[in-house]
């Protein structure tokens, strides 16, 4: 069954060269268009100059302004507002998920992440069917 319908889009914001790669080659082989942004001050202006991605990944850790921040960035945009935003992070506690979910993260996982997991965790967000 062919699919007409143009690739989903995803916005990978992450500073560590070698985990945005991994990123986005695992998510262009699943069929996703990825852009990759790599600090926090080059998020902020994406979020201001382009169209909403279908769903972000978002590093908590980053250069210049924080992923917490980005995510209030994003959800004070009305035409990012709606966007999935799955934060992902080395800290793990549960004070950071919380954070994360209250500035209006939908899912926080924990690095180093598994492959399927995280796959499976854009799938939901995205509503596509395994």
């Amino acid at each position: 069954m062919p699919n007409d319908q143009p690739a989903q889009s995803i916005l990978v914001v992450e500073d560590d060269e070698h985990i945005a790669k991994v990123l986005s080659f695992m998510f262009e082989r699943q069929g996703y268009r990825v852009t990759l942004v790599a600090d926090g001050r080059a998020a902020s202006e994406h979020v201001a100059a382009h169209d909403a991605p279908d769903l972000v990944l978002l590093d908590v850790m980053l250069p210049y302004v924080d992923g917490f921040e980005i995510v209030r960035r994003i959800r004070a945009r009305a035409a990012w507002a709606g966007v999935p935003i799955l934060m992902l992070t080395a800290k793990n506690a549960e004070q950071d998920t919380v954070r994360a979910l209250d500035a209006g993260a939908d899912d926080f996982i924990a690095k180093p992440f598994q492959p399927n997991e995280l796959l499976a965790r854009v799938r939901r967000a995205l509503r596509v069917p395994a």
